[in-house]
């Protein structure tokens, strides 16, 4: 069974546009969250923060290479944004993206939604323009990206809410593995809406002070956006090429325990991790690095170090980078999966932001300041989807 490398990569953010601004802002400690966001209308954004993308959507279609940008929403946009600077950071050739042997896995919940007041004026047939009548579902990006790339292999888009990039990396690592496909472009695009910030403020987890992920006193999430792609590519296919970090081990398992809370024991976030483990081959004293789905509510924060304190003798250094971000929904495993392969091919640890009072069982604090010259060679990156789908991804180093 061949191994799966990561030799591309692509992310957009709060902060940065690309892998190297967003690379310089963790060094930096510096977060991407604020109020009165510029480009997303909301009654909440001037007494909330969010993490928005600094692009205008005029900005990021004249971003892009490919020509046809007639349809496209923002959710759309930031996926072109980051899979351009995936396939380009990877070297791939016309010819190679659309080798039927290259395929694409991606996620999104948002989707169309992002145009939540242009779905109801279609809806109730009083809309001006009919352009994004066929961009409003979740999977628009995708058939998109499919058909301006022509690609021709595996496609898919998932949606798991929160763990939906994680998963689309852990499918497209499978795919490479059984010998199903030589190379897959995966991850995840979800940008700001009314629809999912009013939805979350219904739940009463949307703070309005900044995140602070694992702190004792937190208040809850702050949304963001972006979007973030990895090329995974079979060993034969990577050889001689500059390589990130392998894909050693996926978990995923469904605690079935809630719509939107995690089972307080941690067994669902236990499972995905174990699995993960063992399917890399590594003990849990062999990782080097967590980083944590950490979205800064009461429940998530709690059953992760509950399942953190279930599975470690000795919890290494931890953080959620949700505190630079915010917590960009389907897209996070993809954006965080980019960290943590910067964090070993760089030997860097990024600080949390934002904690100063450890939550129990473990009481430790995420990691306070940022770290050089560090031997990463093993780092599990989590993410939780509502309705209890918990993904856990090993990523190593390649030696």
């Amino acid at each position: 069974m061949t191994k799966v490398y990561v030799t591309g990569m692509g992310v957009v953010s709060a902060i940065g546009n690309n892998v190297a601004e967003n690379r310089q802002s963790l060094i930096e400690g510096k977060t991407g969250l604020c109020k009165n966001a510029q480009y997303f209308s909301s009654k909440y954004t001037e007494s909330h923060p969010f993490g928005e993308v600094r692009l205008s959507d005029d900005a990021l279609r004249s971003s892009l290479t490919t020509h046809d940008t007639h349809g496209l929403t923002r959710t759309d946009l930031l996926a072109f944004r980051a899979f351009e600077e995936a396939i380009h950071d990877a070297g791939l050739t016309a010819k190679e993206w659309s080798n039927p042997k290259t395929g694409l896995i991606s996620g999104s919940t948002v989707g169309g939604m992002v145009l939540t007041d242009q779905v109801f004026e279609d809806g109730s047939l009083r809309a001006q323009s009919k352009e994004f009548l066929e961009s409003y579902d979740y999977c628009s990006h995708t058939l998109r990206l499919i058909e301006s790339y022509q690609i021709q292999g595996v496609t898919d888009t998932i949606n798991t809410a929160c763990s939906s990039s994680a998963n689309a990396i852990m499918l497209g690592a499978r795919l490479i593995r059984s010998g199903r496909a030589q190379r897959m472009i995966v991850g995840g695009t979800d940008s700001l809406a009314k629809f999912t910030v009013n939805g979350f403020n219904s739940l009463q987890i949307l703070s309005d002070e900044l995140c602070q992920p694992f702190d004792e006193n937190r208040k809850g999430l702050n949304l963001g956006e972006g979007a973030a792609y990895l090329v995974l590519e079979s060993a034969e296919l990577a050889a001689g090429k500059r390589i990130y970090g392998e894909v050693a081990g996926y978990g995923n398992s469904n605690d079935a325990y809630h719509a939107s809370s995690l089972s307080e024991d941690a067994v669902g976030v236990l499972a995905a991790m174990e699995a993960a483990l063992v399917e890399a081959g590594l003990a849990p004293d062999q990782i080097d690095y967590i980083n944590a789905h950490g979205t800064a509510t009461g429940n998530n924060d709690l059953t992760e170090i509950t399942g953190f304190d279930k599975l470690f003798a000795q919890l290494p250094p931890f953080n959620s980078t949700k505190c630079y971000t915010g917590h960009t929904l389907a897209a996070a495993g993809g954006i965080e999966a980019v960290y943590s392969l910067l964090s070993i091919s760089h030997g860097e640890l990024y600080p949390g932001l934002h904690c100063q009072e450890p939550i129990a069982p473990v009481g430790q604090l995420p990691i306070a300041n940022y770290q050089s010259q560090q031997e990463i060679n093993a780092v599990l990156s989590n993410s939780f989807g509502f309705g209890g789908n918990c993904t856990s991804v090993v990523f190593t180093k390649v030696k």
